[in-house]
Formats: C-alpha cells, sequence, structure tokens
C-alpha cells in the first residue's frame, strides 16, 4: 500500500479493507512504519517503534489489522518501555499489560510504538528533556500542545490515523485543538485505568484517544469502555453503541456559550472569530445558541489551588515511588526544573489540604451540574490562543514556584481543567483554522456527566456540516515535507 493510499483512510476504512481482503494487516503496519520514518524527523512525536506481536484475525474487532501507537504513561504494554517522559525512568520495561492495553489488544488494534509526553504528564506542550520537543506538523516551529502532543502530532501528520491519549486538565483536547484532531475526553469512569491505578491525580485524569474522525474514536471507545474490578469509579453504560451515535441526528439543542474563561484570561481574535463562525453554523444546524453566565461555586484562585493540590500531591507520590524503585535521586540528574517545583509543592500538602480541594472538586461538580438543567452543552474555545512557539511557556518562569507553575498552566489553558473536575465528557472539535497563518482552531463542547452519546450525535452532524478532513499540515506522510 502506497503511502498516498494509506493516509487517506480512516481507522474504520483502514479496517475494512482488510476485512475485505484488500490489505493485508502486515502491509498496514509496513505503510505505517514508513510514515513514521518519513515525517518523525520534522516533528519528533514517536519516541520508540517495535516489531508487531499483534495478528488479528480479519474482521475479528472493528479496528482490527489498525496500526496504533500508544502514549508513553498511563498504559502498559507487556515487555515494552514505559519511561513517562522522563529520565526518572528511563529504561523501564513494563512487566504486565494494563487493562487498557488488553482491551487494545481485543478491539484488534496492531499496536507498534509509543508517542511523546513531557515529563511525567506535567505540562501542557511536549516538550521533555528526555527525547527533545515535539513539533507541531502545521508549522514545527510551535508546540503539539500536552500532554499527549506526541499522540496529537503523529495523528495530525498521518503517521496513524488515531493514537491512544489521557487527559488531566486537558490532555487529549488541547493537542487535539493544536494539531486540528477531534478528541474526546470520557465521563470519569468510562474507562478503567487499572490495575496499577485507580484514581490517576485523585480523578482528574481519564483514558481516551485523539483521531481524524469522530467514528474511530467512537468506535475505539466503544470498544475500550466499562469498568473492570475494583474500579473506584462507574459511569453508566450507553444505552447503544457511540458508532451509532455519530450517524443520529442530535436534535435542537440548548447550548450555551463562554466566549472568555474563568479568571478574567481573554480570548484572543483569531479564536474569538472562529467562536463566532461556530456559533453561525450552529444556529443554521437549528441549535439554539446563547452566551451563557456559567459560575463555577467557587473563585478562580480557590479552583485552581484546589486543582494544583490534588496534581502536586499524587506527582509527589508518583516521583517518590519512582526513585524508590529505581534507586534514583530526586535532583535535576533525573527530573527537570518544572517538575521539581512540583514535587517540593506536593510535599507541602497535607492530608487536610488534599480533603479541602476533594471538597471544592465536589462543590464544582455540583455547581456545574446544575447549567447543564438548563443547557444540553456548553461551548468554548479549547485554548484562548493559537498553538504557542516552542519555549513560550518556559519564559519568565524560571523563579516560580510549583503553585506558581501550574497557575501559569491553567492561565495558558483555562476552558479545559473544569471538567477534568466535574468528571464529565467534553470535546475538542476541530471547526476552524486562522485566516494568517493557517494554524487549526478547536472548539470545546462539554456535556452532563455520561452523556457522551449527545457530544458524539453533535460531533458527527458537525462533521458533515463543516468537513476538516481535507486540511492537512506542513509536514504530512502523504506529501512529505521537503518534497
Amino acid at each position: 500500500m502506497k503511502l498516498s493510499e494509506y493516509v487517506r483512510f480512516d481507522a474504520v476504512g483502514l479496517a475494512g479493507l482488510v476485512a475485505d481482503g484488500e490489505v493485508s494487516t502486515g502491509e498496514l503496519e509496513a505503510a505505517a512504519r514508513e510514515a513514521a520514518r518519513t515525517v518523525n524527523p520534522w516533528i519528533n512525536a514517536v519516541v520508540e517503534t517495535w516489531p508487531a506481536d499483534d495478528e488479528p484475525a480479519p474482521g475479528s474487532a472493528p479496528l482490527a489489522g489498525v496500526p496504533f501507537l500508544i502514549k508513553d504513561i498511563g498504559v502498559s504494554m507487556a515487555g515494552r518501555r514505559a519511561e513517562l517522559g522522563s529520565r526518572l525512568a528511563a529504561g523501564h520495561v513494563a512487566a504486565a499489560d494494563s487493562f487498557l492495553m488488553r482491551r487494545f489488544r481485543r478491539a484488534g488494534l496492531v499496536t507498534f510504538g509509543r508517542t511523546a509526553t513531557p515529563e511525567l504528564a506535567y505540562s501542557i506542550t511536549t516538550e521533555p528533556v528526555l527525547y527533545g520537543a515535539t513539533r507541531n506538523p502545521w508549522d514545527p516551529r510551535r508546540s503539539a500542545g500536552g500532554s499527549s502532543g506526541g499522540a496529537g502530532a503523529a495523528v495530525a501528520a498521518g503517521v496513524v490515523p488515531l493514537a491512544h491519549a489521557t487527559d488531566a486538565a486537558g490532555s487529549i483536547r488541547i493537542p487535539a485543538a493544536c494539531n486540528g484532531l477531534f478528541g474526546m475526553k470520557p465521563t470519569r469512569g468510562r474507562v478503567s485505568a487499572g490495575p496499577d491505578f485507580d484514581e490517576v491525580f485523585s480523578g482528574l485524569a481519564v483514558q481516551g484517544s485523539v483521531s481524524r474522525t469522530v467514528r474511530d474514536s467512537a468506535v475505539l471507545l466503544d470498544r475500550v469502555r466499562g469498568p473492570e474490578p475494583g474500579d473506584p469509579y462507574f459511569a453508566q453504560e450507553p444505552s447503544r453503541p457511540y458508532a451509532q451515535e455519530v450517524t443520529r441526528t442530535p436534535g435542537a439543542l440548548r447550548i450555551g456559550v463562554l466566549t472568555h474563561a474563568w479568571g478574567g484570561r481573554r480570548t484572543a481574535a483569531p479564536v474569538s472569530d472562529a467562536l463566532t463562525r461556530t456559533v453561525r453554523l450552529l444556529e443554521s444546524l437549528g441549535h439554539h445558541v446563547e452566551e451563557a453566565d456559567v459560575r463555577l461555586g467557587a473563585g478562580w484562585d480557590e479552583f485552581t489551588e484546589a486543582t494544583a493540590r490534588l496534581m502536586a500531591a499524587n506527582l509527589t507520590a508518583t516521583i517518590d515511588e519512582l526513585a524508590a524503585a529505581f534507586d534514583r535521586p530526586v535532583d535535576p540528574s533525573t527530573l527537570e526544573r518544572a517538575t521539581l517545583a512540583g514535587h517540593h509543592y506536593g510535599q507541602q500538602v497535607s492530608g487536610a489540604r488534599i480533603v479541602a480541594a476533594l471538597a471544592t472538586r465536589n462543590r464544582v461538580a455540583r455547581t456545574l451540574a446544575e447549567y447543564f438543567a438548563t443547557y444540553d452543552v456548553l461551548l468554548t474555545p479549547t485554548l484562548p490562543d493559537l498553538p504557542m512557539p516552542l519555549g513560550a511557556h518556559a519564559e519568565g518562569a524560571e523563579g516560580l514556584d510549583g503553585l506558581g507553575l501550574l497557575r501559569r498552566l491553567f492561565d495558558t489553558s483555562p476552558f479545559s481543567a473544569v471538567f477534568n473536575m466535574t468528571g464529565t465528557p467534553a470535546m475538542s472539535v476541530p471547526l476552524a483554522a486562522d485566516a494568517g497563518t493557517k494554524l487549526p482552531i478547536g472548539m470545546q463542547f462539554a456535556a452532563g456527566y455520561g452523556l457522551e452519546g449527545l457530544l458524539f450525535r453533535l460531533a458527527g452532524q458537525l462533521e458533515q456540516a463543516s468537513p476538516w478532513s481535507g486540511r492537512v499540515p506542513e509536514v504530512w506522510a502523504g506529501a512529505p515535507a521537503g518534497s
């Protein structure tokens, strides 16, 4: 299969070719490897590849034979390195498959490598010391987002049609927005993180994917959703498969719009203009859209500090566990400055402060839930600005402590973390691009707890009304950079 042919298909389309006997899984894997060799020198999204050991029977699953990449954190594959983007865990090899990895295998996916993540997934840009910066395929001088930046860049550049991603404060939706992809953050408890984890970042983090088409994300979520024994959360199973929801009409929805973020961060003109165009599109589709005054039930400073406490305390526990397991020091030889600052802050978070942070989480979740009695969906920009230049996130941060660094992160990405706190589903949809730079702009849609089906119906409608699959970045496996 030629690269120019491979990149024309989404995951469901590729699986269909395998099922019909038009291509073999080996041919697809070879095409994916060629795509990685072609674009990775430009974007540095894939940190390792290996000979795939999965050979699903054709037609055994809706994604059987599709090449796939896992993120270097959040999932374990037996016998493969899981270094978490950090020198502290360099060389670590997973002893067994995690629950999610087992489900990826049962879905028929052919996993042949892992994608870059910032150190311990603790950033919204993927620029780790261990493997270097991941670059945006639309403009390699800019960030691919984080923490699933490697996944976002690899999918956008055509290496694979969809890839594993995780999201604790926007890490699915931010790379989706930066790279012109679809990204669904599922409901808390929808996908198991076990058995090594129960509540990643105290329930803020979830497992998911980024993809070029809505149906790919829906089909994959159908294959991996559902609890495992001992999971601390449970989201009620949907009434029908998400893959079916994509083709169903959402009806006339009540949509509340937030143009500017909580905390006072103003939305840049290109993004605000894109939001205005999105509102017009929604109205043309029969939806009722109005500006919404959405309160959090907590001040912005209280919200950010509560989230920071939960994230930093979990980060500190993870670092201490890794240091003990590998007999390595917790110092600049193993960790980056921002991660060390987070570790130091986490050491200062008492048990009482964690309990208080969880109380804030509860209050925010209950307050936001009331708005979903008025609105079916809330709409915001995914990010308030275009993808940042590489290195920009670290500029001026030298003197900040762990709390200050996290506040800076939330100021840069103020729309996304709220829905991690509430545990409700939210998606980034690549509905626009900046006229001047051609950079993609994502729009975020959020719904009530357990209502991914509603979001998939809306996403399917938007994909039909304003298709994005024809837009390809500067670095694209179907047209190699420099050709």
